[in-house]
């Protein structure tokens, strides 16, 4: 469990550092969304490295023959970066990272509580329902911080 907790631990530090990085590439190019093309190109470039430096599978079947909703993540990664380029520079990073933060919080108690999308089902306990307040009120006092 460490090794997972530690590797999400890494990738949440990472998010405020993309949304900086890729607003001030939005504003010196003059546009988020040139910003987001940059930075998807690079991001495919660097998934493919590791593809072709792993074994993991490489044929075009990849590509197809799944269930089309399983796609959707790759515009659901686009309206993020898109969203977080544009607003950061307006918004602050702060501020545009605590927003999708609470989002992802309620997103999480959903898909966990429903077992949405193969997840597994995890109560909702009063104790994880405590739990996910105390983070949101921790958001909204960091916001007024």
């Amino acid at each position: 469990m460490f090794k997972y907790a530690a590797v999400m631990f890494l990738a949440g530090l990472g998010i405020p550092v993309l949304a900086a990085l890729n607003a001030g590439l939005g504003q010196r190019i003059g546009s988020p969304v040139s910003a987001a093309l940059v930075l998807f190109g690079v991001a495919l470039a660097a998934t493919a490295l590791v593809v072709l430096l792993s074994s993991a599978p490489r044929t075009p079947a990849i590509l197809t023959g799944h269930p089309w909703p399983l796609y959707l993540a790759g515009t659901l990664v686009a309206f993020y970066v898109l969203t977080i380029t544009w607003a950061a520079p307006h918004f602050g990073v702060g501020n545009a990272v605590f927003f999708v933060l609470l989002g992802q919080l309620v997103s999480a108690a959903l898909i966990d509580r429903f077992g949405l999308l193969g997840a597994p089902m995890t109560d909702l306990s009063p104790l994880r329902l405590a739990g996910i307040a105390t983070m949101a009120l921790g958001l909204g006092l960091a916001l007024k911080g």
